[in-house]
């Protein structure tokens, strides 16, 4: 799951102390974990490399709301690296920490970038129409992602992080 958007906060970043969960969120991941579902945040956040704020303070954040495990990029756009979304490095890293096939799994996020990251990887897709979820169904719904982005299409389209769980669940 991504962060900013997806679990809370806006589609702007908010640092560790500042953000908070949408309602019902934290719920909801305790339904992924009494499945026996890992849950995991993958997050693109340049202000580590800025030194606005610590790779560890994310971490410790992500953890008390109940992730299992958190995958960070610190870089800023630009800097060329494999992790950044819609990179799969951190997808790639946390098939390969935690034994997972990318084909089971499900990313959950705001933007088209989690959404390419996804498919490149072969795993489902889920876009939330919060934070910049919004903008980012009224680009696809009009057509106006272009080349590779245009490929991409969601699995489910949900309101936000709870319908998209709720869906999940079902599905099972």
């Amino acid at each position: 799951m991504d962060r900013e958007g997806t679990l809370g906060g806006s589609d702007f970043v908010t640092f560790p102390g500042e953000f908070t969960l949408f309602p019902g969120v934290e719920e909801s991941i305790k339904q992924l974990k009494k499945r026996g579902i890992l849950v995991c945040s993958f997050t693109n956040q340049p202000g580590v490399a800025d030194e606005e704020a610590s790779a560890e303070s994310f971490d410790s954040e992500l953890k008390a709301f109940g992730f299992d495990r958190v995958y960070l990029c610190p870089h800023r756009h630009g800097e060329g690296c494999e992790c950044r979304k819609p990179g799969i490095g951190m997808l790639k890293r946390a098939a390969e920490e935690n034994g997972l096939d990318l084909r089971n799994c499900v990313v959950i996020g705001d933007r088209w970038t989690d959404l390419l990251a996804s498919d490149e990887a072969g795993c489902m897709k889920i876009l939330v129409k919060t934070g910049s979820g919004n903008q980012a169904f009224e680009n696809y719904r009009n057509k106006e992602y272009k080349g590779r982005w245009a490929e991409v299409q969601p699995d489910y389209i949900a309101e936000d992080l709870n319908d998209a769980i709720n869906w999940l669940t079902v599905e099972e």
